[in-house]
């Protein structure tokens, strides 16, 4: 009996050695062979999907949890914290993880083919680092990349988003911070709805304040604003300066927050619309 117990637990092992030896050779830069991952597969008895999805918990304990609960996962190191990897055999299906991942918060990476597997997980771990913590309870929800892709997009370099802003937003640094915000959210809901109704709409301001204040933006930019790839690289400037703005403030607040009450668990970043400006 005691021969037994102590094969079983040596194939314990030694399967999840195999595991680990799958899940670092799935999420290296360099490509391993088909017949090797082939092998370190059958050895960790996880047939290999033709697409997964990682799954980057907030916090690192409940990693086993999920494991356990996600019978087909494959957990392993990746980025100094433990993550898990699910196949994703439809891309755009993933109810599958949404009931057991509801009460936990993790950043679920965009199904991926499994040479791309550490694409996934490093936009999951970016998108819980862009999102600020705070206390959980039951309507806890994951939060998935596939949400998120124009925010990643947008903020994958915050330095260079810091600089696309100062390049194309430049005719704003000689005004007051109370004028110039009047001026981007204007000019952004002009950008965005692709007119003066459609933007005092947004903001909830009279039409003619959008023609006042766009006659002022026409001053600053001159024709640049009729020309499309100036309009681009404006809306761009100005979505990654408000996301930026966002993320600061909800990091802030939830500090404060966390402060007095210790958690584990996150919430989504929310991607709104700037305080509405009303007046002049």
């Amino acid at each position: 009996m005691e021969a037994e117990a102590g094969a079983g637990a040596g194939g314990a092992d030694h399967g999840s050695r195999a595991r680990q030896e799958l899940f670092k050779a799935l999420t290296d830069d360099r490509a391993s062979s088909e017949s090797s991952l082939t092998e370190l597969a059958e050895a960790a008895g996880w047939p290999l999907p033709a697409s997964v999805r990682a799954i980057a918990p907030a916090t690192p304990g409940e990693t086993h949890q999920l494991a356990t609960v996600l019978d087909d996962a494959l957990g392993g190191m990746f980025g100094g914290r433990p993550c898990l990897l699910v196949p994703s055999p439809d891309p755009d299906t993933r109810a599958a993880l949404e009931l057991p991942l509801r009460g936990r918060f993790a950043a679920v990476g965009h199904a991926v083919p499994l040479r791309d597997t550490a694409s996934s997980l490093r936009w999951a771990l970016r998108l819980l680092a862009l999102t600020p913590a705070r206390p959980g309870g039951l309507d806890t929800r994951a939060v998935f990349v596939d949400d998120h892709l124009s925010t990643l997009l947008l903020l994958q370099d915050e330095p260079l988003a810091h600089a696309l802003a100062a390049r194309w937003l430049r005719p704003l640094a000689d005004l007051t911070p109370r004028q110039s915000e009047r001026l981007e959210v204007t000019l952004l809901a002009w950008l965005e709805g692709g007119g003066a109704p459609e933007a005092a709409k947004a903001l909830s301001v009279h039409p003619q304040t959008v023609r006042y204040r766009m006659r002022q933006l026409e001053k600053l930019f001159g024709p640049g604003l009729r020309d499309p790839r100036t309009r681009f690289e404006l809306e761009m400037a100005l979505r990654s300066r408000r996301l930026m703005a966002q993320v600061r403030r909800q990091h802030s607040r939830v500090g404060r927050r966390t402060a007095r009450v210790v958690t584990a668990d996150f919430t989504p970043v929310v991607v709104g619309r700037m305080a509405r400006v009303n007046g002049l």
